[in-house]
Formats: structure tokens, sequence, C-alpha cells
């Protein structure tokens, strides 16, 4: 996975924002598989998904409970992740390549956009993401 480009954002708190490109474009089944690990590794997950007329947020009890949602336009997960230990937001657009995630500026290592230093934080993070969409 390519990282295209990092920015801080202030939304209350301080964001950095990212946009990702996956080596292949992705459908349903794929994201789903994502979001899955990610929920396995996540404190208080949080599913959304939605298309260009609306945004549902939906109640899953287990990650495997993700692989059978109906298909939308995207998928959100958002959390505090136990692996990079920063509460996240990553979105999934289903039949792209593109990946949009938010994590907050909770530490030293996410302080600043600083696209080298992001990409040494997160690549390795994003790439097992898009790893898991083909397991």
């Amino acid at each position: 996975m390519k990282l295209l480009g990092v920015e801080k954002t202030e939304q209350g708190r301080t964001w950095l924002y990212s946009e990702w490109c996956l080596t292949y474009r992705v459908g349903w089944d794929h994201i789903c598989r994502a979001a899955s690990l990610i929920y396995e590794y996540t404190s208080d997950p949080e599913i959304i998904v939605g298309d260009a007329y609306g945004e549902t947020e939906v109640t899953v009890k287990e990650s495997r409970e993700i692989t059978g949602l109906e298909e939308s336009g995207w998928l959100s997960i958002r959390g505090s992740s136990e692996i990079i230990r920063v509460p996240v937001l990553i979105t999934f657009y289903n039949q792209t390549d593109h990946v949009r995630v938010y994590v907050l500026s909770a530490n030293d290592e996410f302080a600043e956009a600083d696209y080298k230093n992001f990409n040494l934080s997160m690549c390795q993070f994003m790439d097992s993401v898009e790893l898991a969409m083909y397991r």
C-alpha cells in the first residue's frame, strides 16, 4: 500500500489525515476481511457503512459478523488501535484502490504530519491491513 499524503487537521482534537492507495482495486468481500482483522485489534470498535445517500452505524458483536454485512459504497471502522496505540478511523471505498485514515495525534510518533516519519509509523500497519484482504 502506498501513502499518497498526510496532513494535520483540527476537529476538536488534532488528527493526522492520510490517504493511501492499495495495490489493486478491491471489492466488498476484501474490505470486510480487512475490517474484520482490524476489529480484532481495536478497543471499542464501531463499524459504519454508507453510500452517496447516507450512512448507518452497524452493531457488530464479533469480527466474523463483518463478512456478512450487506454490500455498500464504503465501510469505516473506528476505535482505539491496540497495535499503534492511538484512536483511528479507517475508511475503505468499495470497488476502488483508495483508503482514508485518521490517526489521533496522541503521542510523539503521531505529533507531526511529516510524510517520511508518518510512512515509517503507519506503512507496516497498513500493509498488514491490505494483506488481510486476501486471507
